[in-house]
């Protein structure tokens, strides 16, 4: 893997680069044996793991010092992990490539995890920067089939800028400040983000309770939803709706003279159906009528990652049809698809169904458990005024999600940018400000 491959940017450092592996002593880790029960007492050796990840995926996390699981030393001493001195850098490898940081304490690590203890030549942190300006590169150039790696040989030619380690060292001081700032304000962002997502649901959960209709009120008589307008009735979905699954997928059906798209659980994200990776089956015309889907009918994830997510097919493709993992909902008369949309994302949230369900339907919101379900439902009129309300709002709020995001990959696009130009020695960080790393993002 040569540098161009890998970081392009390091080309332009003025200093000159050199193979991490000849300023530090490259390691690793591994696993000791499971079968030997002894390996794994008295364990008092902090481990280091993919368990730990989530610890470093912010890029925000400098020093790690506790780990998920320990290791005994009898396991070390039987296998080929090591124990690292503290200041060793870690990067991971497998699965999760590309998250990295300092050991605070002396530890070991699984094979999952490359680490460099570095030599006087190198300081650890100006080394942590360098390889979280990796990270993406990193990212891009590993393989595998199941889980993406880096693997060793590669890892053997990573290179590093090597200023004088006076100079890493105020690179490395500048970029924690500089980062840290830009840290905070994606922070504040993203809390403006779960603000806004909790504040859309308190919206949704008072439509749906009937809060700011007027008149008197009733006990729902759901365990989930307390009281209802007095008029509202309270009844299951198979009685103002039709619920049907989808077609059974066959791989001989994956051919044929009747081949038509269909849409799968992936299709159906919460308020949105995305067309753009569209399966094909074939639907003979006695099966047509059957499967269709119609605009306007509601289509609820069965299975998948997500069951319950729900989503009203809007009709963007004439002949559009559904897999059998997916429930078609379809009004039986002036009930609205999207008012029982709305009760759904309410129920989902409220954890309706894994709450009532066993333990199969919590990964499998089956059709026995979803005809039966009670929900509220106003006159359509009402049903009408306040869907329009509540789908005004979710615009509004979709457009500033949008802004919020593009505000966050400024953000992180800028974080990076400030790291590999500092680590490159494009500017003097003794006189540099990377105070301009946020313009245009907001304050």
């Amino acid at each position: 893997m040569t540098e161009s491959r890998l970081a392009p940017w390091l080309s332009a450092s003025r200093w000159a680069t050199a193979p991490i592996r000849l300023v530090a002593r490259l390691g690793s880790g591994h696993t000791p044996s499971r079968s030997r029960p002894e390996y794994w007492e008295n364990c008092t050796v902090p481990w280091v793991t993919l368990a730990d990840v989530w610890q470093l995926r912010d890029g925000r996390t400098t020093v790690i010092t506790e780990t998920k699981e320990k290791v005994s030393l009898l396991g070390l001493a039987n296998s080929a992990a090591v124990k690292h001195p503290a200041g060793t850098v870690i990067l991971s490898r497998t699965a999760s490539v590309g998250f990295s940081a300092i050991m605070g304490r002396d530890m070991a690590t699984s094979q999952d995890f490359a680490t460099w203890t570095c030599g006087p030549r190198l300081e650890p942190r100006y080394l942590l920067h360098a390889l979280r300006g990796m990270a993406p590169d990193l990212k891009r150039v590993a393989t595998g089939s199941t889980h993406k790696t880096i693997y060793m040989p590669d890892i053997e030619q990573l290179r590093v800028p090597l200023p004088p380690v006076e100079e890493q060292r105020r690179v490395a001081n500048f970029l924690d400040v500089e980062t840290a700032r830009v840290d905070r304000m994606h922070s504040l962002r993203s809390r403006q983000q779960e603000l806004i997502k909790e504040a859309a649901f308190r919206r949704v959960y008072d439509a749906v309770r009937g809060t700011h209709v007027e008149g008197e009120r009733k006990n729902s008589g759901l365990d989930w939803l307390d009281t209802v307008p007095v008029d509202w009735r309270v009844g299951a979905v198979s009685h103002y709706f039709e619920v049907e699954l989808g077609k059974m997928l066959n791989q001989d059906r994956a051919r044929g003279d009747h081949l038509r798209p269909y849409l799968r659980v992936a299709n159906v994200q919460w308020d949105q159906i995305s067309t753009t990776d569209l399966a094909w089956m074939d639907f003979p015309p006695a099966e047509q009528s059957r499967y269709r889907l119609h605009p306007g009918d509601l289509l609820v994830n069965e299975g998948g990652s997500w069951p319950g997510r729900a989503a009203v097919w809007g009709g963007q493709i004439t002949e559009m049809y559904y897999q059998k993992a997916l429930h078609r909902i379809r009004a039986r008369g002036g009930e609205l698809p999207r008012w029982l949309y709305y009760c759904l994302v309410v129920a989902e949230r409220m954890r309706v169904f894994q709450v009532q369900g066993n333990t199969s339907t919590m990964t499998h919101l089956t059709r026995e458990q979803l005809r039966p379900q009670r929900f509220p439902f106003p006159d359509a009129p009402t049903q009408s005024r306040l869907v329009a309300e509540l789908d005004r709002a979710a615009d509004q709020n979709a457009a500033i999600q949008r802004l919020l995001n593009r505000q966050l990959d400024l953000l992180a696009e800028r974080r990076q940018a400030l790291i590999t130009a500092a680590v490159t020695g494009q500017f003097d960080v003794s006189t540099a400000s990377g105070r301009n790393v946020t313009e245009g993002v907001g304050v």
